[in-house]
């Protein structure tokens, strides 16, 4: 969604390195850490995905994509620039077709935003789970710990308990020993 924010820069600009930095930037804001090059990289990759997936048959290869209606939302937005640049000079018809389309455009993005924020919170409610069951784990794992460690404590004292009765009765035993001898 940050690419998509600055699609119209980078469309006006021949040289995006420091969008890329910008969107690098924002990203971070949102607590992923990545690069400029990564970003750059990563929508190359998806833009080749999605012209493949433009080419292949319409729903299965598309389901498989996640970004598919993402990234249509984006270029098809693209278009529209393109067609109201160009409708700009032209007739009243022209602008109520491009009117009427963009308003399903806006229509298909409200959807997607739907379809993209319940996706992100079912992922946060998993990512609360998971967390959770590390808690719990990490917990259980500290008191296993404790109750070794208290096991160990006691088996040593009774080591220690053990070892002072052998020397106490080594000890009487040895001076019975030597009063027998005297």
């Amino acid at each position: 969604m940050i690419r998509a924010e600055l699609d119209q820069t980078f469309m006006e600009t021949k040289r995006n390195k420091q969008l890329w930095e910008v969107i690098s930037n924002k990203m971070k804001e949102k607590g992923y850490h990545r690069s400029a090059e990564q970003c750059k990289c990563k929508w190359k990759n998806l833009v080749t995905r999605y012209k493949g997936c433009e080419t292949m048959e319409p729903e299965g290869v598309r389901q498989q994509f996640p970004f598919y209606n993402e990234l249509q939302a984006i270029f098809t937005s693209r278009m529209q620039r393109m067609l109201w640049a160009e409708a700009e000079g032209g007739s009243k018809k022209k602008a109520e077709i491009l009117e009427e389309f963009m308003r399903q455009q806006m229509q298909m993005e409200a959807q997607w935003m739907e379809a993209y924020e319940a996706r992100e919170s079912e992922r946060r409610l998993k990512e609360m789970e998971w967390r959770q069951t590390m808690e719990a784990l990490e917990n259980e794992r500290i008191m296993m710990d404790q109750r070794w460690r208290e096991r160990e404590e006691q088996r040593r004292i009774r080591e220690e308990a053990r070892a002072d009765k052998r020397d106490a009765l080594i000890t009487a035993l040895l001076n019975k020993l030597r009063r027998e001898e005297m």
